[in-house]
């Protein structure tokens, strides 16, 4: 029964226009800013290069069709640079769910502006490649039937945007992505089956965005408690429909953590209608430049074609703020005439 549920979710995410389609999302999100937002490259005044392999479902297996648990691995890195008046950033993720591989790259660029004494405010844009593989080994009704994809492939561009504000006390981002819609055109098993009818199964890459926020309380002088929360939705069609902003298809997630003389840290969150997240870290090595983060989601709700739980492990180094390339010019009033 699992196995024809999940199959049933998958195919009418790739059948015409994929509504359904979801990117994936992260329970480390709150140590993770620039997956979700171009703009976030170089906020923070120095470089952080940050690794997350997450495991959905873990050790789930399909009864009927190939596949199991969802596996995530996502790598970005960003760092400010003076000359442009902002930062760079790349991004890069594999996401592996049951028929379905994409593989996506992406470029940013964020311009930073001062906001008050310590505020900084990013406007970020993104250039976008992705790779989608449909491995196709679905079981149909109709074997000529155009929008079931074979084994194939499509790649395309796309472009996403965002804005950022940081400062020590709090921080907030909103982005989009997918601003092109890119329509992805795979062979169709009506193809493969020797009967083509000049039809090719395709699927949409609709608009995704993201809003996440985050505020630092002093608890005490050693113990900062900053809650976090995130919200994705997806927003399929193009602007100006009626039902663009329905907010349908979403995800929601709130959370907490405690951090220890910015050396250890332990949370609690919640995805909404899915899962309960714990999660433990430490900051390691000569001014806690590496950062190892352990989180757990135990699936709570809806657990019909999904496991018990889903574990993710990310690894952060922060590098070294930039400084001056050369040494400033001593003057001295002897040598003022």
């Amino acid at each position: 029964m699992k196995g024809n549920l999940l199959a049933t979710l998958l195919l009418s995410a790739v059948a015409g226009s994929a509504v359904a389609q979801q990117q994936p999302q992260f329970s480390h999100y709150a140590f993770n800013g620039m997956y979700l937002n171009p703009a976030y490259a170089g906020i923070k005044g120095q470089g952080e290069i940050t690794a997350i392999g997450r495991y959905q479902y873990f050790n789930y297996k399909a009864t009927l069709d190939r596949g199991g648990e969802p596996k995530t691995y996502a790598l970005t890195a960003n760092l400010p640079v003076r000359a442009i008046g902002g930062g760079l950033g790349v991004s890069i993720y594999r996401d592996e769910i049951a028929q379905s591989e994409i593989t996506s790259a992406s470029l940013s660029y964020s311009k930073h502006f001062k906001v008050g004494d310590e505020g900084r405010f990013g406007v970020g844009i993104q250039g976008i490649y992705n790779n989608w593989h449909r491995d196709g080994d679905y079981r149909y009704v109709d074997p000529y039937d155009p929008n079931i994809p074979a084994n194939s492939s499509d790649n395309k561009f796309d472009a996403g945007v965002g804005v950022w504000y940081e400062s020590p006390r709090w921080y907030a981002g909103l982005s989009v992505n997918n601003l092109l819609r890119s329509q992805y055109s795979f062979q169709s098993i009506n193809d493969a089956a020797g009967n083509p009818q000049g039809k090719r199964a395709t699927a949409t890459a609709e608009n995704h965005s993201y809003l996440s926020v985050g505020y630092n309380f002093d608890l005490t002088d050693n113990i900062v408690l900053t809650p976090t929360a995130i919200g994705k939705v997806v927003l399929p069609g193009k602007f100006g429909d009626g039902k663009k902003f329905s907010f349908d298809n979403n995800s929601f997630e709130v959370g907490a953590r405690a951090t220890i003389n910015d050396k250890f840290w332990g949370g609690v969150g919640y995805r909404y209608d899915e899962s309960l997240t714990g999660m433990l870290g430490a900051s390691v090595l000569k001014d806690n430049v590496l950062r190892i983060g352990y989180a757990f989601d135990w699936i709570a709700f809806n657990q019909q074609a999904r496991a018990f739980s889903s574990h993710e492990i990310m690894l952060s180094y922060r590098l070294p703020k930039p400084g001056l390339a050369t040494r400033p010019a001593i003057r001295t009033p002897r040598y003022s005439f």
